[in-house]
């Protein structure tokens, strides 16, 4: 084997490893349309994504949908699977874990399984049974599961399916803790996460959700970090998630210490887990809390709903660094600065809260954050309440990564969905196809230019003669930066059940240099 070909296998391993289960296999030139000598451009191969245990309440009713858009170039077979990840347990105290092994399996004088074997079988033939699998491009699929027995899904797509694969979930809870609509979605694994916006406080009940999709166990260490540095923590240090399995921990029994806004830091030691924050309130309702973006000096917080009763900025920088950071709206007419709240000041290591009030006032808008020079890093997250007093609804939005290529919000209907789209810095011209329905329609496709500095609440196109939810797809066809979200609402009791999902590229496409350049540097 000659010294390119083993460099770009070196090279596509590397990739293949810093963007989450994603893998790609050398190029074929003509395929292409690429020259001999120039990077390809060509659609992920394999890709994996987690999805958290939606609810704890008997009252949850959870949709689960999945979806890959068509894209050109793409392999004519594969499959993509959602199934339900292996919960776990230790034994009962008292049991004896080892004899209990050695009981399983053991068998009669005729040969038969006893009771406890077949019910293990059972039981390992349900879990490894599909939730979800596509059928086609381009057509999203559904599941259903009522109560607290939905599960944490784990799952991977391959070949025509893999190039941007999205799956979500999306829960209602009639009452309790936490009641109201309840959006996440499922992410590729890795091994850092940030959360600022969280909460110890007795009012709250937050979970940070650890999925592990591999067959070897992680280990990972949980941070907190409260308004003067990092909470002592009894038990956040050397969590073992086992194989195939979901481990959801309450934040508050890691620290003593109750505190309002909490920054969690995730930081895996061994192995990868997919890791969300699961905010409920007794009041305000609740909804996830996805990771932040990477810590950076320039951060966008896009889709604040236009009628926003109250927005909570929680922000974080790690390290000893205070930083003065510059506070931004882009609203439909451009960028404007909140009266009051000019700048903001953090203290490193120390998680810090500012109540924003009616920000957007019955306008779209996005929050533009930036450090001086961008030399302090910050990762933030917001809380908007919808709704008025006694009858109000929370739901969180992190700082989003840009759309770079694509991106896909799922479960969407022909009413209560809003798209929202920011571009920051410059104007972007951008393609929204809404696919097929999960049960009927035909896809459409929409173009539309966003001047720079503008957020813009799009009417989004809806597939002709829609049966059921459809995905939008959102893309890049000039300028940008390009930020967006999705927004889910509907009314029930007098209460704006809502959730927003930020859209991140969904990095279906990667790349590959082609066999006859020198890659000799990625051996180095």
């Amino acid at each position: 084997m000659n010294r390119t070909t083993l460099s770009l296998i070196a090279g596509a391993t590397a990739l293949a490893a810093v963007t989450g289960f994603a893998a790609v296999s050398a190029p074929d030139p003509e395929a292409a349309g690429q020259r001999t000598g120039a990077a390809a451009t060509l659609p992920v191969e394999r890709t994996g994504l987690l999805c958290p245990r939606p609810s704890t309440s008997d009252l949850a009713e959870t949709t689960y949908t999945s979806f890959t858009p068509v894209t050109e170039g793409a392999d004519d077979k594969g499959t993509a699977v959602l199934r339900s990840a292996a919960q776990q347990s230790a034994p009962d105290e008292g049991e004896d874990a080892e004899g209990e092994d050695e009981k399983d399996g053991e068998t009669t004088e005729k040969g038969e399984e006893t009771e406890k074997g077949d019910k293990d079988a059972a039981k390992d033939d349900k879990a490894d049974r599909p939730v979800l699998q596509l059928e086609e491009p381009g057509k999203p699929v559904t599941a259903e599961a009522d109560g607290a027995d939905a599960p944490a899904l784990v799952g991977t797509a391959d070949g025509r399916f893999a190039s941007g694969w999205t799956a979500q979930q999306t829960t209602e809870v009639a009452a309790g803790t936490g009641r109201g609509l309840q959006g996440v979605a499922c992410s590729a694994a890795d091994t850092q996460f940030w959360f600022p916006g969280a909460s110890t406080d007795d009012s709250r009940t937050d979970y940070i959700h650890l999925t592990n999709p591999d067959d070897s166990a992680a280990v990972v260490d949980i941070e907190l970090y409260g308004k003067d540095g990092e909470l002592e923590t009894t038990v956040g240090e050397g969590i073992t998630v086992r194989p195939r399995s979901a481990e959801p921990v309450l934040l508050s029994t890691l620290t003593a210490e109750k505190q309002t806004d909490v920054t969690v830091h995730v930081v895996v030691r061994s192995g990868r887990v997919g890791a969300a924050v699961q905010a409920l309130d007794d009041e305000t309702g609740g909804d996830w809390l996805p990771a932040s973006a990477d810590p950076s000096g320039r951060l966008v917080l896009p889709g604040i709903p236009k009628d926003a009763k109250a927005v909570r900025l929680v922000a974080f920088t790690p390290g000893d660094a205070d930083v003065d950071l510059k506070v931004r709206l882009a609203a439909p007419s451009g960028l404007i600065t909140p009266a009051g709240t000019e700048t903001l000041h953090l203290k490193g290591g120390m998680t810090a809260a500012f109540d924003l009030g009616e920000l957007t006032r019955g306008e779209a808008g996005s929050l533009v954050l930036t450090a001086p020079d961008g030399s302090v890093p910050v990762v933030a997250a917001v809380r908007v309440l919808r709704g008025e007093e006694g009858k109000q609804e929370s739901a969180f939005i992190p700082a989003a990564r840009l759309i770079e290529t694509r991106a896909t919000a799922l479960d969407n209907t022909a009413e209560g969905t809003t798209l929202s789209v920011t571009a920051p810095e410059g104007g972007a011209e951008i393609k929204v196809t809404a696919s097929a329905g999960t049960k009927g329609g035909t896809p459409q496709t929409k173009t539309y230019s966003i001047k720079s500095g503008t957020t813009q609440d799009i009417e989004a196109p809806v597939p002709a003669g829609l049966k059921g939810s459809y995905a939008l797809t959102v893309e890049t066809r000039s300028g940008g930066p390009v930020y967006a979200s999705r927004t889910l609402a509907s009314t029930e009791g007098g209460v704006p059940y809502f959730t927003v999902q930020p859209l991140p590229d969904d990095r279906g496409m990667v790349a590959v240099p082609d066999a006859s350049e020198d890659l000799s540097v990625l051996q180095r």
